[in-house]
This record gives C-alpha cells, sequence and structure tokens, in this order.
C-alpha cells in the first residue's frame, strides 16, 4: 500500500479524501519531527517509533573486498505493539 492508496483507505472510513489527507501528512510530520529531537513516539495497541543509534564499524566492499569503515549513525525504527501483533498472526 502506497501513500494514495492509505489516504484513500482511511478517506473510506467516514472523511474526506482531502481531510484524510492533511491527517496522514500531518501524523507523518510530527512523528518525523519528534524523531529528529531523539524523542519516541508511542500508538499504544499500534506500535512505537523511536531513534537507535548504530556504532561506527568496519565492512567490506563486495566487488573488491576492500576493508571499508562505516561511520556511526542514527537510524529509525518501529518496534509492533502486541495488538499489532495478535492481528497480524491470526
Amino acid at each position: 500500500m502506497n501513500k494514495g492508496e492509505l489516504i484513500t483507505a482511511v478517506a473510506a472510513k467516514g472523511m474526506a479524501k482531502k481531510d484524510a489527507e492533511k491527517v496522514i501528512n500531518a501524523m507523518s510530520d510530527v512523528i518525523g519531527e519528534a524523531l529528529t529531537k531523539g524523542d519516541t513516539v508511542q500508538l499504544i495497541g499500534f506500535g512505537t517509533f523511536g531513534v537507535k543509534e548504530r556504532a561506527a564499524r568496519e565492512g567490506r566492499n563486495p566487488r573488491t573486498g576492500e576493508v571499508v569503515k562505516i561511520s556511526a549513525a542514527k537510524v529509525p525504527y518501529f518496534k509492533p505493539g502486541k495488538a499489532l501483533k495478535d492481528k497480524i498472526a491470526k
């Protein structure tokens, strides 16, 4: 499902398509801003969005086998909640 399909699906739940698009865009912006600050966003029953620190490490260039340094980075993650896990497991 892409963003357009998500907007259409949310609109089918009882709102105008334009309003559904505003809600999805606002939610995406707010979650992105919170993660940029280093905060976590917890939606009970759905899951938690957060940021993890990935340590610097060494990797290899698959073509040459040469050792390459990979710098440390912050990466976003999503951890599904119990209700979502249970819904998917059915």
